[in-house]
């Protein structure tokens, strides 16, 4: 399967240290999404991790360090691709066009369905332990963000699909 790429040049004289933003890129669907699965990714580590030192006492937080894992590793993946699609004209037309997009946002949205599945089944479990250590309501909205994360990437996957195969 042969594909088509195209690479628009752009010239720019060198003042020492400018820095090239593809503007272009954050106003595309693709980027626009990463944005926000960065922005939303970042709200779940912070919420989760916020939280968790309190949460200590509890024995069995695997669903919790499972979330957390999956959220910084995920919000790790997109700031990468984020940045060099930011940075890098060539990366942003190019890196769409591979496998790796279809992989990674695939793998991704498996990842949080089952991270944030995991999470509110366990918050709702042990509803009244969890208000009793007021952390009920952050470890909810922490499952339901992570719920709309995986949705953005379903979304992310079936976006790069459509750009892989050239539909």
């Amino acid at each position: 399967m042969s594909h088509t790429v195209t690479i628009t040049r752009t010239t720019t004289s060198n003042t020492g240290t400018a820095v090239l933003v593809n503007t272009g890129f954050l106003g595309s669907t693709p980027g626009l999404l990463k944005l926000a699965q960065l922005l939303l990714g970042a709200a779940c580590v912070g919420v989760v991790g916020y939280y968790i030192d309190r949460f200590t006492v509890l024995l069995d937080n695997q669903a919790h360090l499972f979330f957390l894992v999956v959220a910084v590793a995920c919000l790790v993946g997109t700031f990468c691709l984020f940045l060099s699609c930011v940075i890098s004209f060539a990366t942003a037309s190019i890196i769409s066009k591979t496998i790796y997009e279809v992989i990674y946002h695939g793998l991704a949205f498996i990842l949080y369905l089952a991270a944030g599945l995991t999470l509110i089944i366990k918050v709702n479990e042990h509803k009244n332990m969890y208000k009793r250590y007021g952390v009920y309501e952050p470890y909810l909205a922490a499952s339901i963000m992570g719920l709309v994360l995986a949705a953005l990437y379903l979304l992310g996957t079936v976006l790069a699909n459509r750009t892989y195969r050239g539909i």
